[in-house]
């Protein structure tokens, strides 16, 4: 094993975990929004961090570490949890679903975005086939759109109602 660590593999296994629960976020938010101009955004964003996830399994085998299985299935899991969170309403989303969707993937894509300059600075020599100039370069436009999209959607999500 070239690059394995311990804690290199820790470090990737918990990044792999992570985007698993926020590609799961990403579709479950995509397709709340199907048709719609935040359904195309979240659409393409959904595709983005699949692609992002994948090249990270890539960095992995090169690295020669293996998926935790049981971090994986917990994210995944832990996902699906999260859709019981109360939210104002009983039976349908409120608009601060959204909102607290997007402040998720926010989080995620900065946690991945750490990973990616983490892996450049720690790592990077070894890694230029995997590009992660352009992974950072992306993960910053991901997140910034993102926070764009968020900040349209709070002010009617909570700001008081006018009289």
């Amino acid at each position: 094993m070239l690059f394995e660590t311990r804690y290199l593999a820790i470090y990737l296994q918990d990044h792999l975990a992570g985007a698993t629960g926020g590609l799961e976020l990403a579709r479950r938010a995509r397709d709340s929004h199907s048709g719609t101009p935040l359904g195309d955004f979240l659409a393409g964003l959904a595709g983005e961090i699949e692609e992002d996830r994948e090249r990270l399994l890539e960095i992995m085998r090169f690295c020669e570490v293996g998926e935790d299985r049981l971090k994986v299935a917990g994210a995944w899991t832990g996902e699906k949890l999260g859709r019981l969170k109360l939210n104002g309403e009983i039976i349908s989303r409120s608009p601060l679903s959204t909102v607290v969707e997007l402040e998720g993937l926010f989080i995620g894509i900065s946690g991945k975005l750490s990973l990616w300059r983490n892996l450049e600075r720690a790592m990077g020599e070894h890694l230029t086939r995997f590009d992660l100039p352009g992974l950072i370069e992306r993960a910053e436009r991901q997140r910034d759109a993102v926070e764009q999209q968020r900040l349209e959607l709070v002010a009617a999500s909570l700001a008081p109602a006018s009289a």
